[in-house]
């Protein structure tokens, strides 16, 4: 069996603009200036409290700032000019995996296992992911234990195994645990970084991404160019 992993935020939803707002009332709980935007997405990928850590340094309020983020998060998920909806085609790239019977499906994610229940409850994916990794489950991204946990509780090994997404901490994530890294580009980190961090290969969309995965899945049909 194959083991795709996919990251969440910036990969397969486009969470931008909550996150950026939740950010922004957490720095105002505290008085603070919030950071711009590229700075506040720079981040997206590592846990709440090492993200906080990286926007105002180990001596600022991170513990709260992490704290009122949650608060505010939840708020404002019910406004719907603040959805986060799917990026183009990555429905269908799901389907199409989800046919193949060689393949299981993870996550592997900086969210905490609650804001997963809640993406999964408004997509209908509660049976489409064989495991799941959140923040609550392993240390951050880059450290590989979400990947290597989600390989031993399948029983894929590395070279079945592939993940996908937006950040530098994915890419760097996927070579420290000897999985394939696979960026793509429509997320919140620019190119250049997934370059740097190592990524395999990085797709500019969703038919790109399965394209890749075919000679992932199926090497001997699709022989890499």
């Amino acid at each position: 069996m194959k083991l795709v992993i996919f990251d969440v935020d910036g990969t397969l939803v486009d969470s931008q603009n909550i996150i950026v707002a939740a950010q922004h009332a957490a720095f105002a709980a505290y008085g603070l200036e919030p950071p711009s935007r590229e700075m506040s997405l720079s981040i997206v990928g590592l846990s709440l409290v090492e993200a906080f850590t990286v926007l105002v340094g180990p001596k600022g309020p991170v513990e709260g700032l992490a704290e009122a983020y949650k608060n505010a998060f939840g708020s404002l998920r019910l406004d719907p000019a603040l959805a986060e909806p799917l990026f183009p085609g990555a429905e269908a790239c799901l389907d199409w995996l989800r046919s193949r019977e060689d393949v299981l499906l993870g996550i592997a994610t900086g969210k905490s296992r609650r804001g997963v229940g809640h993406l999964l409850d408004r997509h209908g994916w509660e049976r489409v992911f064989a495991t799941i990794q959140t923040a609550d489950d392993a240390p951050s991204k880059p450290h590989p234990a979400m990947i290597r946990q989600a390989m031993e509780e399948v029983g894929a090994s590395p070279e079945d195994t592939v993940m996908i997404g937006d950040s530098s901490f994915d890419m760097e994530m996927a070579k420290a645990a000897g999985v394939l890294p696979i960026g793509v580009s429509w997320g919140f980190q620019p190119v250049a970084a997934l370059k740097e961090a190592g990524a395999g290969r990085i797709v500019g969309s969703y038919a790109e991404l399965e394209g890749a995965l075919r000679r992932f899945l199926d090497p001997l049909s699709h022989p890499a160019a």
